[in-house]
């Protein structure tokens, strides 16, 4: 009988990170969180994770890559080589919704909450703005993706309506002289993205047959990307 291992791509956010695993369980996760290394990185991650969970690239049965939304270069690394893989090895390629990983990842911390709470995956953009959306403590995701800008009242709905809001990820920490004084409001500012956080995601897809097209699949950008002028030394 054929074990279904699958390799995890997270290239979204600044982490750089590669995870196997085994029938929804983590076997090996490699990685690390510097900017710009995605490219240099991934594909001797890729050969780390596989050497550590003592397999050969042959022994894949799928390719989950994190779809975005996140950096525009990242997720064209991280999904070029997982369709790549895909093409070359005839198997499946499966995506996972970055910032619903994330979501997964943080209540892997272990918060245990007696009230409502909503949490509140953000990756960082452009000085005050972030990717994010918004869940439940059920992982209902009440509040859709979209590019926000964020000031002091933009939680105040949620506030009002009695809600304590947890924010983590690579946008949160510029936040958090924002809502210091702020009871209601938490940030996280030691957050960071794992591929191993897509396990339960991959493995469910897996088990429906919830394949994208190898051919035709894009990340989800949210954004057109936009060239900058590098700051001169």
């Amino acid at each position: 009988m054929n074990k279904n291992y699958i390799l995890q791509i997270e290239t979204a956010t600044p982490t750089c990170s590669v995870a196997v695993s085994l029938d929804g369980h983590v076997i090996t996760t490699v990685g690390a969180e510097e900017n710009n290394i995605h490219a240099t990185h991934l594909t001797v991650f890729i050969e780390k994770a596989l050497q550590d969970a003592g397999i050969t690239i042959q022994d894949l049965r799928a390719v989950a890559v994190s779809m975005g939304p996140g950096s525009y270069t990242g997720l064209r690394i991280g999904v070029s080589a997982a369709k790549g893989l895909c093409y070359a090895l005839d198997i499946p390629l499966i995506a996972i919704d970055t910032l619903s990983a994330m979501f997964n990842g943080f209540l892997q911390k272990g918060i245990q909450e007696d009230k409502k709470v909503l949490y509140c995956p953000m990756i960082d953009a452009r000085r005050m703005e972030v990717y994010s959306a918004l869940y439940d403590q059920e992982g209902h995701q009440v509040v859709p993706v979209g590019a926000n800008v964020i000031d002091q009242d933009f939680f105040h709905t949620y506030e009002a309506d009695g809600y304590h809001l947890h924010l983590f990820g690579s946008g949160a920490p510029k936040f958090k002289a924002l809502f210091e004084a702020n009871p209601l409001i938490r940030v996280y500012d030691d957050f960071s993205n794992s591929a191993a956080y897509m396990t339960y995601q991959a493995f469910e897809k897996m088990n429906n047959e919830s394949f994208e097209d190898v051919a035709y699949f894009e990340p989800y950008y949210l954004k057109d990307f936009v060239a900058t002028t590098p700051k001169k030394r």
